[in-house]
């Protein structure tokens, strides 16, 4: 039986990609709770693009004490995806060559990173899942769940995210890239430091999308910067929503590795499953669409819950209204709990 909040360091050894070998993978899970033989208690909550495996740090009001999955009656899982830089091999870890990967790190699939989950979850002799359950990114693992491994999983929700990425986010993940890649203390990816100026600029520019255009108006407007400054004199003075804007990308900096957000960015760019419906699996599918969602879009969230549904699947859509916009998986937990509660 495997004990109550604890980190494990799950030694694969050497994985194959699609893209190269990599070696000595490592895939760092933390689990909360004691899984029931059967995994009729066991959940495991993917996490989004700046994640960890530390489900109730990221998730609170979803995952803990009191949440929607409580440990005293669930058994909780993360994981840190492969690729990461929470303690899952990623490009920070050690190549053959005795330097880190840095740039070299090959490309991963959303697919790849499930079936090392996978991996770890076995040897740690969990083999049935009850609930896979993610926003965002972690929606897009949960999705993958469920078609690659589905006979493991009873029901996937997918919130904030659907079956592939469209055009419109691709190119707004690699205006981000392209930030990092322009700072000069990236150094092509051989960085000895974070490049900070260009993780600030990469997060400013997906949180446009992050939050709803509403909310950045009821709570901004054309308002100068609470800090100070008057834009209408001088060009380098802020408006609010600058000045938050560059406070987030700040605190992004502080947390997230360059290369790492370049590798996982590119992998919701590849993530397309719509032509890998049929034959229907026998994982329940709940899509959840947010209210001002800028980057996945709740008509586009429906109509894959629609697709599915259509290829044979039990696949159902729900809305969480919410001014927050794509955000809200994190920011609104109690509403989406209570969106959630009468399919748990």
């Amino acid at each position: 039986m495997l004990e109550a909040l604890v980190d494990h360091d799950v030694e694969l050894g050497d994985v194959a990609l699609g893209n190269g070998i990599v070696p000595n993978v490592v895939q760092r899970v933390t689990i909360y709770g004691r899984p029931r033989d059967d995994g009729a208690n066991v959940v495991f909550a993917p996490h989004a693009l700046t994640g960890s495996s530390r489900v109730t740090e990221w998730w609170r009001g979803i995952a803990g004490p009191g949440a929607l999955f409580d440990p005293e009656r669930w058994c909780i899982i993360g994981i840190n995806v492969l690729g990461g830089c929470y303690g899952s091999t990623g490009p920070r870890s050690i190549a053959p060559d005795g330097r880190p990967w840095g740039p070299r790190f090959p490309v991963v699939t959303v697919e790849e990173m499930v079936d090392v989950q996978r991996r770890a979850l076995a040897q740690l002799g969990i083999e049935r899942l009850a609930i896979v359950i993610g926003g965002s990114l972690g929606g897009s693992q949960a999705l993958a769940w469920a078609r690659c491994h589905g006979a493991a999983v009873g029901h996937a929700i997918v919130i904030g995210a659907h079956d592939h990425l469209r055009a419109q986010a691709i190119a707004q993940n690699g205006l981000a890239r392209d930030a990092i890649a322009l700072d000069p203390a990236f150094r092509d990816g051989w960085y000895e430091e974070e490049p900070v100026a260009g993780l600030a600029l990469a997060r400013a520019i997906a949180m446009l999308t992050y939050k709803s255009e509403g909310l950045f108006e009821q709570r901004f407007a054309n308002r100068p910067d609470r800090s100070g400054g008057d834009p209408a004199r001088l060009l380098t003075d802020r408006f609010d929503v600058d000045g938050y804007l560059a406070y987030q990308g700040t605190r992004f900096a502080e947390r997230m590795d360059a290369n790492t957000y370049r590798i996982l960015t590119r992998a919701m760019d590849l993530f397309d499953l719509r032509d890998a419906i049929a034959p229907p699996g026998p994982t329940r599918l709940t899509f959840v669409g947010i209210t001002g969602d800028q980057l996945y879009y709740p008509e586009h969230i429906e109509a894959a819950a629609e697709r599915w549904s259509a290829g044979g699947w039990n696949a159902t859509f729900r809305l969480l209204p919410s001014d927050h916009g794509h955000d809200a998986f994190l920011a609104e937990t109690t509403r989406l709990g209570a969106l959630l509660a009468d399919l748990i």
